[in-house]
């Protein structure tokens, strides 16, 4: 699905909620989550006891698993390995004449061992990476708009508090992480800082270098999802539009539910979409989407909302627990968990009734839609 950006105008409605994203602490609600184990000390709150799964979150994590959610044999994994690593040493020609070899072997998951570099090369970051040699450094040497930069650091505790990587304050994984989002907004001064980049940032950061996870991060905010980060945000309005759209076809009774309560996609799907899931799901799926995201594009991000609100929303019973908004609006904050399981998920995602096609003519049709009620707007 091609992304067309949108330009900053007077389309949609700009939601509070919407604008509150901007630059601002409170942005996506995110929960201090390092005060449960008292955010003043040296870390967030991490003790040795604690266990660590195999992601690096440690027990008390929201993302925390205490087993995974699919343990592939290591024989499997070995032959996996030897396909990825075959795949990545010849990656134009694989790029170039067996697209959709690799989009199955994305379906069924990255080798975690290769899954960084995987990453860089489906996004585009390591093409844009060598177009630019030198520039992250230079950024990296560069002060930064102060008006950023304290943004920026009174958010680093918040991303991912109970990850190794990330639990101790001022620790490494927090200087990169502010060395990628302070880059980011110096390499795009016109749009700054967004608080929904910082997650987008950390996962990257889980799987790559400072300079690999920069690059990245050009590449979902520029290429995968154009507009989102901007100010006004009118990109994240006009997909939400679509994703409703699009669940009429998919599941008309949620689509009943949510029109009638008046249930704006706004206030249910920005984080979703804005974060690439990555503050919802569990971590096995979180990377599983992933690996499909950065290989299919932004339409992943449609089917994983779609496949939520369809399995939450979608039959007779499971809407007489929610009868009016704000019931809904619980129910779609606390995702059953058996729907995000990643085996679910994922095959859920593959198999939703929706082609590439439908998505693309729904976008058009929106697009076409949002662009008459700026004319409307504009004459008046």
């Amino acid at each position: 699905m091609a992304r067309i950006r949108i330009e900053p105008g007077n389309g949609l409605q700009s939601a509070e909620s919407i604008k509150s994203l901007r630059g601002t602490r409170e942005s996506l609600a995110l929960p201090d989550e390092g005060n449960s184990f008292g955010s003043d000390s040296e870390l967030n709150g991490y003790t040795s006891e604690r266990p660590t799964d195999k992601y690096g979150f440690i027990g008390g994590a929201q993302q925390y698993s205490e087993q995974s959610a699919e343990d592939i044999p290591p024989e499997v994994l070995r032959q996996r390995e030897a396909k990825w690593l075959d795949m990545l040493n010849n990656w134009d020609k694989w790029m170039a004449k067996r697209h959709k070899k690799m989009k199955l072997r994305c379906q069924k998951g990255i080798p975690p061992s290769l899954r960084g570099r995987a990453w860089l090369y489906l996004s585009g970051g390591k093409v844009k990476r060598e177009q630019h040699k030198g520039k992250f450094e230079e950024l990296d040497r560069q002060a930064g708009d102060p008006k950023w930069v304290d943004v920026i650091e009174k958010d680093l505790h918040r991303q991912f508090p109970f990850h190794e990587m990330f639990v101790a304050r001022g620790g490494h994984g927090q200087q990169d992480l502010y060395r990628v989002l302070k880059a980011y907004t110096l390499h795009r001064p016109e749009e700054g800082y967004c608080q929904a980049q910082a997650p987008i940032a950390a996962v990257l950061l889980m799987h790559m270098p400072a300079e690999d996870a920069f690059w990245g991060l050009v590449q979902i905010c520029e290429k995968y999802l154009p507009g989102y980060y901007s100010v006004g945000l009118e990109a994240i309005q006009l997909d939400g539009e679509i994703l409703f759209a699009l669940l009429k076809r998919v599941s008309p009774l949620a689509h009943r539910h949510l029109k009638k309560h008046k249930l704006d996609p706004i206030l249910y799907m920005t984080e979703w979409f804005m974060c690439a899931f990555s503050r919802t799901l569990p971590w096995a799926s979180v990377l599983r989407v992933w690996d499909m995201f950065l290989c299919e594009g932004v339409k992943i991000i449609f089917r994983v909302g779609l496949v939520l609100l369809k399995c939450m929303l979608g039959s007779q019973d499971k809407l007489k627990t929610c009868q009016g908004q704000y019931e809904t609006m619980e129910l779609l904050k606390t995702i059953d968990t058996r729907y995000m399981l990643e085996g679910f998920l994922v095959r859920e995602v593959i198999e939703l009734p929706l082609s590439e096609r439908d998505i693309e003519k729904e976008h058009l049709a929106q697009l076409r839609r949002w662009k008459e009620t700026r004319v409307d707007v504009d004459e008046h």
